[in-house]
Parts: C-alpha cells; sequence; structure tokens
C-alpha cells in the first residue's frame, strides 16, 4: 500500500487527485513488515521534494513572485513555490509603520519577495518586500543628489563667463 503521504510532496485530500486505479506507477519499498505480512510502498521522489528544490534554485538573496496565502497580526504568509509557504514578517512589507498587515496586503495578491532567511531544519522562509523597497529609495536619492550637482555645475558654468567678462571689462576700465 501506498499511505497518502506518500503520493505528493504537497497535501492532497484524496488519492485520485495523485493516482487512478488502473494506473502503472513506478514506486519503491520503504518498510518490509514480515509479522504482518505488509509492504509500505512509497511514490515520492527526493528530486520533487520542494525543500530540495527551494534549495537548488532559490538560494537566500533571491528575489521572486509570491502569492499572499494568509494573514496574522505578525505578519503574512506567501506561498513561494507549491508546497512552501514563507513568512514576511510585518516588520518587513512596507517601509514605514503599519499597523497591521492587511492595511498593506490581501490574502490572494501576488508580491515581489526577496528571500531573506532559510532554515531547512525547521523548514522556514523569511521574506521581504521591504528590502526590495529601500534600494529603490536609496537610487532616487543617489539620483535626486546627481542631478542636483549637475544643476550647481551648469549654474556655475553660466556664472564664470559672466564673472570673466566683469573682471575683462573692470580691467578696460582701469587701464
Amino acid at each position: 500500500m501506498i499511505h497518502i503521504s506518500e503520493l505528493s510532496w504537497k497535501r492532497i485530500k484524496h488519492p485520485s487527485e495523485v493516482v487512478n486505479p488502473g494506473d502503472v506507477v513506478e514506486v519503491f519499498i520503504k518498510k518490509l513488515d514480515t509479522e504482518n505480512k505488509k509492504i509500505s510502498l512509497g511514490y515520492k521522489k527526493i528530486e520533487d521534494n520542494p525543500w530540495e528544490i527551494l534549495r537548488r534554485n532559490y538560494p537566500v538573496g533571491t528575489v521572486t513572485k509570491a502569492t499572499i496565502v494568509g494573514l496574522t497580526d505578525f505578519g503574512a504568509f506567501a506561498n513561494v513555490i507549491p508546497g512552501i509557504d514563507g513568512l514576511i514578517h510585518i516588520s518587513q512589507i512596507a517601509d514605514r509603520r503599519i499597523n497591521k498587515p492587511g492595511d498593506v496586503l490581501a490574502v490572494g495578491d501576488e508580491v515581489d519577495v526577496k528571500i531573506t532567511d532559510i532554515d531547512f531544519d525547521k523548514k522556514r522562509v523569511s521574506l521581504s518586500i521591504r528590502a526590495l523597497l529601500e534600494p529603490a529609495a536609496e537610487e532616487e536619492a543617489t539620483e535626486e543628489v546627481a542631478e542636483e550637482a549637475a544643476e550647481e555645475a551648469v549654474e556655475e558654468a553660466a556664472e564664470e563667463p559672466a564673472a570673466e567678462a566683469a573682471e575683462e571689462a573692470a580691467e578696460e576700465a582701469a587701464e
């Protein structure tokens, strides 16, 4: 027998979501119980394990899209890949203080997130929206400073010929 938990890495309600009577499937033997004459079979493949996919394709620092699947007082849960939800702590949702995640997010929203931490032992993923907002704000500030510097340089350049002309006029008047 293949136990329902051995059919898929995600939660399923009924085996028919994965297999149907008459399907030919490749399985492996998980356990032999010779006393009770039972064989436990496994169907899930390790390479299909969402945590292995996360380890392989989504290291810390990865920016990806995630769908908000739940809201709590302390943050929002977002589905990163099928089978793995991560927490966006309330402090990581916006670049300002918010009272509750529902003020900014709703279940079903698709947002860009940055993976800030993964604990494979505890099976926890930490996500941040704020980490993506701060660099954008810094870039805007840098652009503003550059624009102001350019404007000052243009003003100074425009003033220099006038100052030179005034000096020349003063010299000519002195002669």
